[in-house]
């Protein structure tokens, strides 16, 4: 069994939250998963680009059409993140993952110089979670206040031993179900995995039961198949893709800035769409989402899709 390591420098919050527990993954089978927490309002979180990329603003509910299934549903929250005033579901909920394996040791100082010059760019979050993995998974959290002992932190990071990615990601999305703000993951990784205990698959379909966004910051993979170093980034692309996040793969350091610069413009610019679906709840199957817009040369990214009644793995267990 994996071990898994809360470091003595956690937050005296995280003493009261709910502990990390492996068995909570999707387990192993032919059978489906067993779904038991209900969804109400399904939040959508949405980036609209132009034909340059560039993320748009300005745009009101009047311009949405969503669907689930390819019903549309009536919006019944809309909230715009560049907007000033305090608005739960606008916050950030960010979580940093910091692969330090050996297969990224030839670039653990380029990564992180990486992940501290993101925590430098970014605007500060409402709650900030770490997660260094190799063969072990090492969590934190922070807060606002405390991001520059973090940043200490990931200076002295040192790396070796196997990869266990998709358990990173799970316990990740384990801690982080049930937020009320915008989840966003920034993962600095080659996309590899050796020893996790969850499956590339079981991964995947914790993605699509999470609202979490994600931006894959990747890295050559130090791998010496071929085979192995598509099926990796394969993989950081489709954790974009199911999301509406985007991969970068950066050109050495020099290229950091305007990735960040990309990811934070995004960030400022999005949007929170809200829907009660029209749906019976007793129906635990994948339900698919489609956000329209009445001008059609803009570019839509969000989530795939959502479960009405939430996988037991993608929620933190209870004390």
């Amino acid at each position: 069994m994996r071990r898994f390591v809360l470091p003595a420098l956690l937050l005296p919050t995280l003493a009261t939250a709910p502990a990390l527990v492996p068995g909570a993954f999707p387990q192993t089978g032919p059978d489906p998963p067993v779904f038991s927490t209900v969804v109400d309002m399904v939040k959508i979180t949405v980036t609209v680009l132009d034909g340059s990329g560039k993320p748009v603003t300005g745009l009101d509910p009047s311009d949405f059409t969503i669907l689930e299934d390819g019903r549309p549903q009536s919006i019944e929250l809309f909230a715009r993140s560049y907007e000033p005033g305090e608005d739960e579901t606008l916050e950030v909920d960010l979580g940093l993952l910091m692969d330090t394996s050996e297969s990224m040791i030839d670039v653990l100082g380029e990564t992180r110089m990486a992940a501290t010059r993101f925590l430098e760019a970014v605007p500060r979050a409402s709650e900030l979670l770490t997660v260094f993995f190799d063969h072990d998974i090492r969590l934190s959290r922070y807060d606002s206040e405390h991001q520059q002992g973090l940043i200490r932190r990931i200076q002295e990071a040192e790396g070796g031993g196997n990869t266990a990615l998709y358990d990173a990601i799970t316990v990740y999305l384990s801690r982080v179900y049930g937020s009320g703000g915008r989840q966003v993951m920034v993962l600095f990784s080659d996309g590899e995995d050796s020893v996790s205990e969850v499956s590339m698959g079981e991964t995947l379909e914790m993605v699509r039961a999470s609202n979490v966004t994600i931006y894959p910051i990747a890295f050559s993979a130090n791998v010496s198949q071929f085979k192995r170093a598509f099926t990796s980034m394969a993989f950081l692309r489709q954790l974009a893709e199911v999301t509406g996040g985007e991969i970068f793969m950066p050109m050495g350091t020099r290229t950091l800035p305007e990735i960040y610069t990309r990811i934070i413009e995004q960030l400022e610019a999005q949007y929170v769409i809200g829907f009660v679906s029209d749906g019976a709840l007793d129906e635990s199957g994948f339900r698919k989402l489609e956000v329209r817009l009445s001008r059609g040369e803009l570019e839509v990214r969000h989530r795939k899709g959502y479960y009405p009644l939430v996988p037991p793995g993608a929620v933190a267990p209870s004390d």
